[in-house]
């Protein structure tokens, strides 16, 4: 159990959540990050989704890591993570019809999402699968963080609601002259806080590092 969650493994979930975070550190999945943060609760579904896929494809790619001829590697990737999302899709329209509206066709664009691609490229490729579902699992979580983020600001900024609670009219707020801001449901003020997100993090990196 000690050689399971060893200082080494556990890295592999956390540092994708600070120093090595796909979005802001790597700048992948900005795509989605942007088309589906507008609510929280799609960015929740969305990051379950992918951590689901993630962790799954890792796992898989690292057991037959050594069987898969070279020539041939991204194909069998490929063909992993679309029978996966494919999956994840049908259980989200059985169970989560609504949300799996909301997510349109990006749940089906997770199989191009270059944080998959990468941690099976980088990743499961050239480790086992007990490893590889941490890294999944981690970089899957950093990911969702990010979007959670964004989302949470966008949904009360602009729609007024947490998880379509509707906290700034139970704070009576309007009654004081509060209004919501358009601007923060339209994609560019998505790109705008994730900018906001790389700078807070790199800026308290930067001040810890020199710190030490």
């Amino acid at each position: 159990m000690s050689e399971l969650f060893s200082s080494k493994n556990l890295k592999l979930l956390t540092n994708p959540l600070n120093d090595n975070n796909p979005i802001t550190v790597q700048v992948l999945g900005i795509c989605s990050a942007l088309a589906v943060t507008v609510k929280l609760e799609p960015a929740v579904v969305m990051t379950f989704s992918v951590m689901a896929v993630l962790a799954a494809a890792n796992v898989v790619i690292a057991a037959l890591r050594n069987t898969i001829p070279n020539r041939i590697r991204i194909i069998v990737q490929l063909v992993i993570i679309a029978a996966l999302v494919i999956l994840v899709d049908q259980i989200l329209k059985a169970f989560l019809y609504d949300v799996s509206k909301q997510l349109s066709v990006f749940v089906g664009l997770i199989i191009t999402n270059c944080i998959l691609m990468g941690r099976l490229e980088a990743f499961a490729m050239g480790n086992k699968p007990w490893p590889a579902f941490l890294d999944g699992i981690g970089n899957a979580a950093g990911y969702g963080i990010i979007l959670v983020i964004i989302a949470f600001f966008r949904e009360l900024l602009g729609s007024g609601t947490i998880w379509y609670y509707p906290i700034v009219e139970k704070l009576g707020l309007y009654k004081i002259g509060y209004e919501n801001n358009g601007l923060m449901i339209l994609p560019p003020m998505a790109l705008i806080v994730v900018g906001i997100i790389i700078w807070v993090q790199r800026s308290k990196n930067k001040i810890l590092l020199e710190s030490n």
